[in-house]
């Protein structure tokens, strides 16, 4: 392993001087401790973080999602994690990583100069700066819904999706659903991809009939409910399954606006079972994403990470819950729906 002498070789400055940067001395500049901090990675230098009398550190990085509070969808995800990880001796930060802080440090760097010796990482895109450069990092993590090929210091943990949608689109079948839709986030996440496809598999497997006609992705909820939704309530669907609840929420809501009832004339199934699910008018009918359980997966994978065992995915099971907002196809005609005028000829 490259030692501070190493580093010091390679920039052409005194050890004393690695020193200072790996230690966030105030009496140099930024821009050579941030070269410093930069070779030592390139390097492949590790500073030991095991010092008397302190615990080694991990970090929850996140981006786009919301934990502080028992309602936000977060909060048992990282609280999963850390009832694993405090009780082993590890100290555990929770960290925001705004795109602007992920574009002016890089993700290995970050980790070297605070100490950490791995991340579970919650909410990036695809289009954030670190997550093309996990491809190549050093420096184990630990990805929650999303998935890098490449490097084998890297995790993806998460919910068997094509399970979550071959369960809910086999209830619908059995309630009589044959014409079914879908409606979901942009294709700009890896998991928002996964469930977009996932929804065509199902549908094929359980010998259903779908095309893109029923299917509208947005990362915008307004653009899915007033754009996406006439057009494929135009189709004559029957049910919809929603790449998440608060979409789900947002659909029930619009339906009921068109005069359609919930799920007399039109069924709904989310996924996620977020905390107001069972809450909505309806209640939803979901898939469950236990969070704690994702939490405690976050740390498995991450401590099979250090002992130097390259896990690859960890998903678990999903679980359909059964609430209010799907039911029975009916057998008889719909009521024409106060859908707007663009789409009230159906």
């Amino acid at each position: 392993m490259p030692t501070i002498n190493d580093i010091a070789k390679e920039l052409g400055i005194s050890k004393g001087t690695v020193s200072k940067a790996l230690n966030h001395s105030d009496d140099i500049s930024e821009t050579l401790r941030k070269k410093v901090l930069e070779t030592a990675v390139e390097m492949g230098y590790e500073k030991n973080r095991i010092r008397k009398g302190s615990a080694q550190k991990l970090c929850i990085l996140i981006e786009n999602m919301e934990y502080r509070t028992p309602e936000s969808f977060g909060y048992d995800i990282v609280l999963g994690f850390k009832k694993l990880a405090i009780p082993a001796g590890w100290e555990v930060d929770v960290v925001e990583i705004p795109f602007e802080m992920q574009e002016e440090l890089s993700y290995d760097v970050f980790m070297l100069q605070n100490e950490y010796k791995g991340a579970f990482i919650l909410g990036l895109s695809l289009k954030d700066p670190w997550m093309k450069e996990l491809r190549t990092s050093r420096t184990p993590a630990v990805l929650y819904d999303n998935y890098v090929r490449e490097n084998p210091e890297v995790s993806y943990v998460g919910i068997n999706n094509e399970e979550g949608f071959d369960l809910a689109v086999s209830y619908l079948k059995s309630l009589g659903h044959t014409a079914i839709g879908y409606i979901g986030g942009t294709i700009e996440s890896h998991i928002t991809q996964a469930r977009y496809q996932a929804f065509f598999h199902a549908m094929e497997a359980h010998g259903l009939p779908a095309s893109r006609d029923v299917t509208g992705c947005s990362s915008f909820i307004s653009q899915c409910t007033q754009q996406h939704l006439p057009r494929i309530l135009k189709q004559h669907v029957t049910a919809l399954i929603c790449g998440h609840d608060q979409l789900a929420n947002a659909i029930i809501t619009q339906c009921q606006d068109f005069g359609y009832r919930i799920p007399e004339d039109i069924s709904i199934i989310g996924f996620d079972d977020a905390p107001f699910s069972p809450y909505t008018t309806p209640p939803l009918t979901t898939i469950r994403q236990d969070r704690t359980a994702l939490g405690n997966s976050g740390y498995y994978a991450m401590i099979s990470l250090l002992n130097h065992t390259p896990i690859s995915t960890l998903l678990l099971r999903a679980q359909l819950i059964l609430r209010n907002s799907a039911g029975p196809v009916r057998t008889w005609k719909l009521p024409k729906p106060l859908l707007p005028k663009s789409v009230s000829d159906r």
